[in-house]
């Protein structure tokens, strides 16, 4: 209504905004923020909320619905990932590639509490798309938590993602390891540079992964007690290189048999160690003292180097020794060649070659030949769950029963000899 009356008729005038604006005021609950009504809702609308905010303020259970009006974007950059602090970063580069390739292109513009079944299906549907069911499955875990830390902060009363029942949310592809053959171990060990073939045996003979392998140094070679010491790996952070512990941070032994050890020997005979000086755990720079000291560098004489020296590095032995020997031996196909300009250099081409992408033929295949040697020999599950350094036995169990052998009718014996004997 205007302030001043018509003077025709001395009433006061309606304006354009009479009966849009917001006419009950809800105010004066401790904790709980003041909120409007409009006068569509009514004081009845009002009241009801007053209600509910009353009681849920005394419980203790309250959430103001606006708390959630923030974008999904907004509260990942600015509250959820500041708050992370990832010990591990490894861990922390994978996280962040996860939400930031897969969640925040797709529901970044999305409020909090508008991503509904119908905003995850269709993200889903994108995923499946796009991505392996694996990365698809680890990015709806991370948005999982993503929700469950906005229900902490309380701006929102429940997670969308938990207990759905309408989405067929991708799992994990189960991973059925295959052992190796001896004929298949040889030809791609024959195939390669003469001086990693010791790779090949390290994989094989002690289950060691390719960065123990590679961070494997002369003193953890215990010669007498025929044992290797596994305490360390090289791993790549970004660019870089660090020495850190073994996956699962945990070190363990492994014993192995003479020809192994001689191997070992051999090889250092035609090419001593090498002593690498490497940051502990984290290459970054250290901002306080703890990190100082925790990232404080290490030297240890490798058994394996890179071509200039340094440490050796996993990409760079996958692309230019493991993956030339399979195509070699036939375990792959040949690469495909092709031609690249060189930058800065007009007219002149580089020769690529790309190999085929295939996980079950990496390294690790040689780590699973190991289990299956010693699965086969009857070696007790809980004495190899420990030499692959697996953080319990159900692990190897569940990973590696397949290649348990058979009873050989031994259990069916057993019961024949009972019933004889009642």
């Amino acid at each position: 209504m205007t302030k001043k009356p018509d003077p025709a008729t001395g009433e006061k005038r309606k304006t354009e905004r009479w009966g849009k604006g917001k006419r009950y005021r809800v105010a004066g609950i401790p904790g709980v923020k003041d909120r409007s009504f409009t006068k569509l809702h009514g004081p009845d609308g009002a009241n009801a909320w007053l209600a509910k905010a009353q009681h849920e303020s005394v419980s203790g259970e309250f959430v103001d619905p606006r708390r959630g009006h923030m974008l999904l974007k907004d509260y990942i950059t600015e509250e959820w990932w500041p708050r992370r602090g990832y010990e591990n970063p490894s861990t922390e580069r994978t996280v962040k590639g996860r939400v930031w390739n897969h969640i925040i292109p797709h529901l970044g513009d999305h409020q909090l509490n508008g991503i509904k079944t119908a905003q995850l299906a269709d993200w889903l549907n994108t995923l499946k798309a796009t991505v392996g069911p694996g990365t698809a499955n680890e990015a709806w875990g991370y948005l999982s938590s993503i929700f469950q830390s906005a229900i902490d902060d309380e701006r929102l009363t429940r997670n969308p993602c938990r207990k759905q029942t309408t989405l067929n949310v991708p799992s994990k592809p189960p991973v059925k390891p295959r052992a190796w053959s001896k004929e298949r171990v040889l030809a791609v060990q024959e195939a390669m540079d003469e001086r990693f073939r010791l790779c090949v045996d390290l994989g094989v003979g002690a289950g060691l992964r390719s960065g123990e392998v590679f961070g494997l140094a002369v003193e953890d070679v215990d010669f007498d007690g025929q044992r290797i010491l596994v305490r360390r790996q090289v791993k790549k952070v970004g660019a870089q290189l660090a020495f850190a512990l073994p996956k699962g941070e945990k070190t363990r032994e492994v014993p192995v048999p003479d020809y192994l050890l001689k191997r070992i020997e051999d090889s250092l005979s035609r090419r001593p160690a090498r002593e690498i000086t490497l940051p502990w755990k984290d290459p970054r720079p250290p901002t306080t003292e703890r990190e100082q000291k925790e990232r404080k560098p290490q030297t240890h004489a490798l058994i394996f180097t890179g071509a200039r020296g340094g440490a050796m590095r996993r990409d760079a032995f996958d692309t230019r020794i493991w993956k030339p020997a399979l195509a070699a031996a036939g375990v792959i196909p040949p690469p495909v060649v092709t031609k690249q300009p060189i930058r800065h250099r007009p007219g002149v081409n580089r020769t690529v070659l790309t190999y085929t992408e295939s996980r079950e033929d990496g390294f690790h295949a040689l780590r699973h030949t190991f289990a299956s040697v010693q699965l086969d020999a009857r070696e007790p599950i809980v004495a190899v769950s420990r030499w692959l350094g697996h953080a319990d036995p159900s692990i190897t169990l569940r990973i590696y029963a397949h290649m348990m052998p058979e009873a050989d009718g031994r259990g069916r014996s057993a019961m024949q000899n009972w019933f004889e004997t009642t």
